[in-house]
């Protein structure tokens, strides 16, 4: 058998095993693609991209132009990626794969390098999700894991906690974290860039988003990435000594792993961003008098139309001063749970929130709330990243 018919029947092979496996499908367009692809063979020339829309997907040659190619294509390189990452092949077994900016099925007999758009940097994608938040996870409960040392003793507290302190129920600590995607152009991979986007919050939201406006999200790929702002750990510093002092299991997770189901046997404390709570913003503000404006740097009175805009992001470089605004709830949530909510619009409330719901005076006006479920508002000013003053400008019970 030559050289090349040993290819051609490697290449058949290895793509009736991965058919075999359902990694594309039984039917849909992403097995069509996969078949469009595999019939033409491991040496056809790159198909163009009006050849893939024609006759793949149907589309007549003026609307052949559009992302739904792309963004097909980069699903199909993912499933494949995914797939020998998962189930990684003995050495010299054949594999196969869609280069980065080629429109075409390729058979790899060496040691196979991954689809690298975004170079060595996105070698990230290698790491699960899971994992990734883990290991943030893993730092801050062997912070939090130092004050559990204390569990028992003294600790000042506050109306806030009581309510909490009484309850049998564990605790989980939610912390505001963040999905990343990436944006990468199949020709030019180099300038791919990561992208924080409020309307995506998962793999399944950026799905959804490639479906409905493909000419936006043609180019975005899931990297399995999270983020969790460091200036949290200012808030939870604050915090985590009471919580230690309780004498009950404390556990920290990320907000995006929060499932309603956990509001069933867990009191919640949130501690993030307005922009990070994830399912706890809809339950939090359903029966709050406040609501968040759409930029998430603001909080508006329902009734009065009043509103608190940070103004930090505009000067935090400049040595003008600036004002931040910080929000503290707790309430019965459906389930059971206490849930306590301290949450700030810019980094400077959050890192100033802390001192204040941890001390064992509370401000006038809201020592007298904090025993019912309650809201407030607090200013917190700001220079170049220290917050300087803070005062109380809203409290109330919630109803």
């Amino acid at each position: 058998m030559t050289s090349e018919a040993g290819s051609n029947a490697a290449y058949r092979a290895e793509v009736a095993r991965l058919v075999e496996t359902g990694i594309v499908g039984r039917s849909g367009r992403l097995r069509d693609l996969f078949d469009y692809f595999a019939e033409r063979g491991p040496d056809a020339e790159p198909a163009t991209q009006a050849d893939i829309a024609q006759s793949v997907f149907g589309q007549s040659e003026s609307d052949a132009d559009d992302a739904t190619v792309r963004v097909y294509v980069h699903r199909l390189r993912k499933k494949l990626d995914d797939h020998y990452q998962a189930h990684p092949v003995p050495a010299g077994q054949p594999q196969l794969e869609i280069p980065a900016g080629v429109y075409a099925l390729r058979l790899l007999t060496g040691e196979r390098t991954p689809s690298a758009d975004f170079g060595n940097a996105m070698q990230a994608r290698s790491l699960p999700r899971k994992w990734a938040i883990l290991t943030v996870l893993a730092v801050l409960a062997a912070f939090l894991g130092g004050f559990l040392l204390n569990r028992g003793n003294e600790i000042p507290s506050n109306a806030i906690w009581d309510p909490v302190i009484a309850s049998d129920r564990p605790v989980l600590v939610v912390l505001g974290d963040y999905y990343l995607f990436g944006e990468i152009d199949p020709v030019f991979p180099e300038q791919g860039r990561l992208i924080r986007d409020f309307r995506v919050n998962s793999p399944e939201d950026l799905l959804v988003m490639q479906e409905a406006e493909p000419h936006r999200y043609g180019y975005a790929e899931d990297f399995g990435l999270n983020y969790l702002p460091f200036q949290t750990s200012y808030a939870l510093q604050q915090v985590a000594p009471i919580l230690a002092g309780i004498g009950k299991d404390v556990e920290i997770i990320p907000s995006s792993q929060l499932g309603s189901d956990m509001l069933n046997s867990h009191d919640v404390v949130y501690i993030g961003l307005l922009s990070g709570m994830g399912l706890l913003e809809e339950i939090t503000f359903s029966d709050s008098s406040l609501r968040i404006g759409d930029s998430y740097d603001e909080l508006i009175d329902r009734e009065s139309g009043e509103r608190w805009a940070s103004d930090e992001a505009r000067r935090l470089a400049s040595p003008a001063f600036y004002r931040d605004y910080a929000y503290v709830t707790r309430y019965d949530a459906p389930g059971g749970a206490q849930v306590t909510v301290l949450a700030s619009e810019r980094i400077t409330g959050l890192r100033g929130i802390g001192p204040l719901v941890a001390s064992g005076d509370l401000p006038e006006g809201l020592d007298a709330l904090a025993d019912e479920p309650f809201e407030a508002l607090f200013q917190i000013t700001g220079q170049q990243g220290a917050d300087l003053s803070d005062r109380l400008i809203l409290a109330k019970p919630r109803e």
